[in-house]
């Protein structure tokens, strides 16, 4: 079986759950306590497609997605981002799409995944209203604390990258 590595990159404002997405991805694990990233945290995990074993290599990024705040540096042979967003604060996904347009010229034609998290402390009610007000549409409604989605977006990005 052929084995190669990807660089994912978790993009996203402070205290949206990126480390908790990766933290339930990697290691199946949950913690109510908040814990602020400095910098950039790295963790992998091996994701197995048909006939090819992809080494994730998952970059947390410290709070913020502008070029003022992180360095460009992070985002050097990205080959996947996931931008993540808190489905409860609508303030973490008003700038989705100057975000997104900023990733795109650091890294022109790298798939990227938009995942809403913290689908579990909304009511179908409140989900429906945040959803509605999106500005672009967003592919993953996601849990770290249930595991909801979670498999799916890696899985879905590492098929992206890998085209298949």
């Amino acid at each position: 079986m052929q084995s190669i590595s990807k660089k994912v990159v978790l993009v996203g404002n402070f205290g949206v759950g990126k480390t908790s997405l990766t933290r339930r991805f990697v290691f199946q694990k949950f913690a109510d306590e908040y814990l602020t990233t400095l910098g950039v945290k790295i963790d992998k995990k091996i994701m197995n497609l048909p006939d090819l074993e992809v080494n994730l290599i998952i970059w947390d990024i410290a709070g913020e997605v502008s070029q003022t705040k992180v360095p460009k540096s992070y985002y050097l042979g990205a080959n996947g981002i996931i931008y993540v967003f808190d489905l409860t604060r609508p303030s973490t996904f008003k700038h989705i799409s100057e975000d997104l347009d900023y990733i795109k010229q650091l890294l022109p034609n790298v798939p990227y995944i938009l995942a809403g998290n913290k689908k579990d402390l909304l009511s179908e009610e409140e989900l429906k209203r945040t959803i509605s007000e999106f500005p672009i549409p967003c592919e993953y409604l996601t849990s770290a604390k249930t595991g909801e989605c979670v498999e799916e977006i890696f899985q879905d990005l590492t098929k992206k990258m890998t085209n298949r």
